[in-house]
């Protein structure tokens, strides 16, 4: 095409400074490259640690209201798009801005008439990628929020895989899996339709631009108001500003289709919790003198429904309290609140005299224990799960207080005796030796109010005995929540609790001799251990 013609003097002058552009833009590449895949790093390292150090701050309904799965997929795969979102996008449009604008004075320069077109082009395809972007949004949310709902899914069945496999619903299990992969599946089909579409018309548009942009050169070369050469060199320069033009539509589709993603991340990141903020009391030596005063409590997922109703009564130091009740009594949240796991809609908890909130909370629940009937325990030791949270704590203190609960010799026949490995959750372990483990991790914090909610269930009677014992030494006020009729006899006060109400009070020998609810309901509730 080109063979007998003379090149225009501008052909030359566009080849150099293309090579220029090329040159600087490898240089500028590398650098920005290098730049940001650093900032990306730190980025995400700082944005999963502020994630996690929110989420841990939450109140207990939050947990409750967004299950464990959909949180940890946002922890792991939400900030890994956003960062990639953020530092990717950001990198790659800087890159497409400063090509452009080096490019669009040499494309100017060599034809006012072509350029023209070019501008045409780009809002052209601005307007397809945008509304391209407003149907995809909506589907990248609904992928995302599938996402988590199966990794959720997963996370359940196999924590919980001896319940399915007593109940033989490995089927089921399997079949629910394969329904929440269809719909994801459905989606990105759906997804992969638009783009295909889009795809379609934005090449159809470039190509229109391309052949238009062919028929004015031609005639502007016929006209002798242009050189082929200069022809040549702004079709090469337009072929790399489309390309820069759709990376930079490209990150802005990428970032928007994010937002959602974003816009998460970064509500939990700021996220308040709803409960109060802890005060500043730690004092040296604590009483242990717990009073219930008028406390009216609702589960934030059944406000009209109260599940304790103006209760007042007092836990006394170096006592046994007792609190049975039915199930659904109210007795597992008088615990809960005492633990100030939610806070009381009326009334209030004092704790030597003053309200739970103004004490410190790692103060709180070291000084306040729970030993529950199901003890959670992570992956690790035994030490490391008596240690829990725990700063400073010897194994020689660990040892002696195993010794006084009579867990000491079956911790010390293990394989590795306290170095043992729990397993997943404990499962390594049986009941009983949870329930040890959960006594000497709270046994070790010195408690001042220690909460034994049915925590002997599983131990032999040697054991609940030492246990008993042990918590109620040194002058610490025990509150136990009970159905063995032997643990709740021995009470220096019983509390029995009826939807939500205190009904009666007293020791098992006046409850018995008032024949109230206290008698009628004793054969139903300590049947097992009459």
């Amino acid at each position: 095409m080109l063979r007998g013609e003379v090149l225009h003097s501008s052909f030359g002058y566009a080849i150099e400074w293309l090579a220029f552009v090329s040159l600087g833009s490898v240089l500028f590449c590398g650098l920005r490259g290098g730049t940001f895949k650093l900032i990306l790093a730190r980025l995400n390292k700082r944005l999963k640690g502020l994630l996690f150090q929110s989420l841990l701050q939450q109140e207990v309904q939050f947990f409750e209201e967004n299950n464990p799965g959909s949180l940890a997929s946002r922890l792991h795969d939400d900030v890994d798009k956003m960062g990639r979102t953020v530092a990717q996008n950001a990198n790659a449009a800087v890159c497409g801005m400063v090509k452009a604008c080096l490019m669009f004075p040499v494309m100017l320069n060599l034809s006012r008439e072509l350029i023209v077109l070019t501008c045409i082009e780009m809002p052209l395809a601005a307007v397809v990628q945008i509304k391209y972007f407003t149907l995809r949004r909506e589907l990248e949310e609904k992928i995302q929020d599938c996402h988590a709902e199966n990794k959720d899914l997963v996370s359940q069945t196999i924590s919980g895989i001896r319940t399915v496999r007593r109940f033989k619903a490995e089927e089921g299990e399997v079949r629910r899996y394969q329904e929440a992969v269809e719909r994801m599946c459905s989606l990105k089909r759906r997804l992969e339709n638009y783009v295909i579409c889009f795809d379609f018309t934005r090449r159809l548009v470039i190509m229109s631009i391309e052949i238009l942009m062919l028929v004015q050169g031609w005639s502007l070369i016929s006209s002798g108001r242009l050189s082929i050469g200069s022809f040549v060199s702004f079709f090469l320069y337009e072929k790399l500003m489309s390309g820069n033009l759709g990376e930079i539509l490209h990150c802005y589709e990428d970032t928007v289709t994010k937002v959602g993603v974003i816009s998460k991340v970064f509500g939990y990141i700021d996220r308040t919790p709803k409960s109060k903020k802890e005060g500043e009391l730690a004092p040296e030596t604590l009483e242990g003198r717990v009073v219930f005063q008028n406390v009216t409590f609702s589960y934030p997922s059944a406000p009209d429904k109260p599940a304790l109703k103006s209760v007042s009564m007092e836990l006394q130091p170096g006592k046994m309290t007792a609190l049975v009740g039915l199930s659904g009594s109210g007795k597992s949240s008088c615990v809960s609140l005492l633990k100030r796991l939610y806070e009381p809609q009326e009334g209030r908890i004092l704790l030597d005299g003053e309200p739970l909130h103004r004490y410190k909370h790692k103060y709180l629940h070291q000084k306040v224990a729970l030993v529950s009937q199901n003890p959670v325990l992570f992956s690790g030791s035994l030490k490391y799960n008596i240690e829990y949270g725990l700063k400073g704590c010897t194994t020689e203190k660990i040892k002696e207080t195993a010794e006084r609960v009579k867990a000491h010799d079956f911790i010390s026949e293990m394989e590795n005796g306290y170095d043992t490995d729990v397993g997943e959750r404990g499962g390594k372990l049986s009941e009983g030796q949870k329930q040890c483990i959960a006594v000497i991790r709270a046994l070790v914090r010195d408690p001042q109010v220690v909460i034994l909610d049915e925590a002997t269930s599983k131990l032999d009677v040697d054991a609940q005995h030492a246990v008993v014992q042990e918590v109620l030494a040194r002058g610490r006020t025990v509150l136990i929540v009970a159905h063995q009729l032997k643990t709740v006899e021995k009470a220096d006060h019983i509390i029995f609790i009826e939807k939500g109400v205190i009904m009666e009070e007293g020791t098992h020998s006046e409850l018995m001799a008032r024949r109230g609810r206290y008698h009628r309901l004793k054969e139903e509730l300590f049947s097992q251990s009459s």
